[in-house]
């Protein structure tokens, strides 16, 4: 495929507004993780949890969409200077030409939860609620677009924790087919009370922050993020962090488990490595999907020892940001870019002691400078839905 830049990204997360933020914090080792605080949840659990958001609003002729997700979409657009990199791309390809590709699991279903906790005597939504603009699943879209005065195709993926990851392939199919010229994508997830309840009902959630690869890991921590790149022709940018190629699969083999031989992610790690035309020895960094869960890790290690052995480096972000679930794939997309453009590996927080089953990985247990020049990023969803972006020096 033809090499994508990301002519613009940024990320909001636990670790703050904005890039710096979260280059800081993953090179000092820094965590985002707090008790949960979150509304009246009464759960032992730690969440990633973004400062600001019950006081950002979204005011003017888009109020109708405010929610905690596209509040928390509308702080990321207005950082890094991400909105004025995408006007700049509007004014050189025009709005119709510049498509917006974004994933979320959830959306505003928050909005939802507490319209319920206030029905009418009658057992009506109250009067205010807009299920539309909240909390229908192309309310983020529809809302970016909108922001950004964008008219250009337009979708939003919700394939579980694959889901931000995922609409990098969709743009790079539309630019390819020559339905855009750009694209904006990316993501947004925000705690709810569903997915906090839910993955506790699943035994999934552990009492302690997430500790991915460690042998006393016992589930995840939920957390927040909302992360947004511009993709473009190497014609219409400078050079940078490219999209190299990217692989997608479903293995299908259980609702919530992946295979237990890693045969999805394999699979779309070679298709990425394949799209991009190298081959897993020019990997320099391995994004592990790493959530903290036994059966994750378990299979995402014999699909990467399958791919490359122990031979390249790699690591979990999870245990900074917790796991964002929709939001996942694309704010890992920006720290894998990151690593590339600051010279350095993520380590994988809260490890510590390696799983001696997961002994073919050559775990990064603490940030360290290093060259980055290619970067495989892994997001394994529900229902086996997998995705892995390669992404380079450009």
């Amino acid at each position: 495929m033809q090499a994508l830049h990301l002519t613009a990204y940024t990320t909001i997360s636990a670790l703050g507004l904005g890039n710096a933020a979260a280059a800081a914090a993953l090179r000092d080792m820094r965590g985002g993780l707090s008790r949960c605080d979150f509304e009246d949840v009464d759960l032992d659990t730690w969440i990633g949890r973004v400062d600001g958001v019950e006081n950002a609003g979204i005011a003017g002729s888009l109020a109708a969409y405010d929610c905690r997700n596209n509040r928390l979409a509308a702080m990321a657009l207005d950082t890094d200077g991400f909105a004025d990199a995408v006007a700049r791309a509007r004014r050189r390809h025009g709005a119709a030409r510049i498509g917006v590709f974004l994933g979320t699991s959830t959306s505003g279903i928050l909005e939802t939860e507490h319209a319920y906790r206030q029905l009418n005597a009658d057992g009506s939504l109250p009067a205010g609620y807009r299920f539309r603009e909240s909390h229908e699943i192309f309310s983020l879209t529809d809302f970016v677009r909108r922001r950004l005065e964008l008219q250009g195709p337009a979708l939003t993926v919700s394939t579980a924790c694959s889901s931000s990851a995922k609409v990098f392939a969709t743009a790079a199919r539309h630019i390819q087919a020559g339905w855009c010229d750009a694209a904006v994508v990316g993501g947004a997830d925000s705690l709810c009370q569903m997915t906090l309840y839910g993955f506790h009902s699943l035994q999934l959630v552990s009492a302690l922050p997430c500790r991915p690869m460690d042998a006393q890991r016992d589930g995840i921590s939920i957390g927040e993020a909302a992360a947004f790149a511009l993709l473009e022709r190497p014609a219409d940018a400078d050079a940078g962090v490219a999209l190299l190629g990217y692989g997608e699969s479903a293995d299908g083999y259980h609702l919530s488990s992946p295979h237990p031989e890693g045969r999805g992610a394999l699979e779309a790690m070679h298709a990425a490595l394949d799209r991009a035309g190298l081959d897993a020895a020019a990997l320099d960094y391995v994004n592990l999907h790493g959530t903290g869960t036994p059966a994750n890790h378990s299979a995402e290690t014999r699909a990467v020892d399958a791919l490359a052995g122990g031979s390249v480096p790699a690591g979990s972000t999870k245990g900074w940001t917790g796991h964002t679930l929709g939001a996942a794939g694309a704010t890992e997309a920006v720290f894998s870019a990151l690593a590339i453009e600051g010279g350095f590996l993520p380590g994988t927080l809260n490890l510590d002691t390696p799983d001696p089953a997961l002994a073919p990985l050559d775990l990064v247990r603490s940030s360290r400078a290093g060259a980055v020049r290619h970067v495989l990023s892994n997001s394994l969803g529900f229902g086996g839905s997998n995705c892995s972006l390669l992404l380079g020096a450009a």
